[in-house]
């Protein structure tokens, strides 16, 4: 079997797994859309062993980030002197500067998948009800981004070297 025809099967399966286990037996832990976030990464960023490390790194600090950020955010009064929205916008602002500077760090060094991590983050508290509170931010829970976020992601990268190794062994046996 040729290595994309092993590659698109193996991520299919394994994809199909991902979305049963979203599901049901991880429903409310583990986001599929999250971790096919970091799966994706992983294939884009070289899918190696250094990728999946700077996947898993990087998109985990940008949860860092965009949960910092997030908990700034809450502090912000609705009626604050130049507005909610520009404020919120400030805080944003800062923080992905210093989640981009951070890059000078070796460890830290790959910007898109901190981005991808932070863009999570954001996208689940924006668009899931009653989560941009400090209840949430602040709580040991599973529905805090911190939490929730970062472990999809990192199944994610678990999924793009399963999905990769799966489809290596595939053209292996076939050649």
């Amino acid at each position: 079997m040729n290595s994309l025809t092993a590659l698109s099967l193996s991520i299919g399966v394994l994809a199909g797994v991902a979305t049963f286990l979203a599901l049901d037996l991880l429903a409310g832990v583990f986001f599929i859309w999250a971790a096919t976030i970091s799966w994706a990464a992983y294939f884009a960023l070289g899918g190696n062993d250094e990728a999946a490390k700077n996947t898993a790194i990087c998109s985990i600090f940008g949860v860092i980030m965009a949960w910092y950020a997030a908990v700034q955010v809450t502090n912000i009064p609705a009626d604050a002197a130049l507005g909610f929205p520009f404020m919120a916008g400030f805080v944003v602002c800062a923080s992905v500067i210093v989640s981009c500077l951070a890059a000078n760090f070796k460890i830290l060094s790959c910007i898109p998948a901190t981005v991808l991590g932070y863009s999570a983050t954001f996208a689940y508290l924006l668009q899931t009800p009653d989560k941009l509170t400090k209840d949430v931010l602040l709580n040991a829970a599973w529905e805090n981004p911190l939490i929730v976020i970062s472990f999809s992601l990192a199944v994610g990268v678990g999924l793009g070297i399963a999905s990769g190794k799966l489809a290596a062994k595939w053209t292996t046996i076939a050649d």
